[in-house]
C-alpha cells in the first residue's frame, strides 16, 4: 500500500490551516466558521492546490 506523497510546502500549507481551525478562526469561503476536521483539511488541501503545491489529482 503505497502512501499519498505530498511536499513538504503543501504539508507546511495544510498545517497552517489546521491551525487556523484549532483556533477557530477557520472561515469557509461563505464565511461561516468551519467546524468539520475533515471540512479543514480540504481547504487546506484546496489552498495549497491553488498555490500550485504538489497535491496529489482528485480522484
Amino acid at each position: 500500500m503505497s502512501k499519498t506523497k505530498y511536499s513538504e510546502k503543501a504539508q507546511d500549507k495544510i498545517g497552517e490551516v489546521m491551525h487556523e481551525f484549532k483556533e477557530g478562526k477557520l472561515k469557509s469561503s461563505s464565511g461561516k466558521k468551519v467546524t468539520d476536521r475533515k471540512q479543514a483539511i480540504a481547504i487546506g488541501i484546496s489552498e495549497a492546490r491553488e498555490e500550485g503545491l504538489k497535491v496529489p489529482k482528485k480522484k
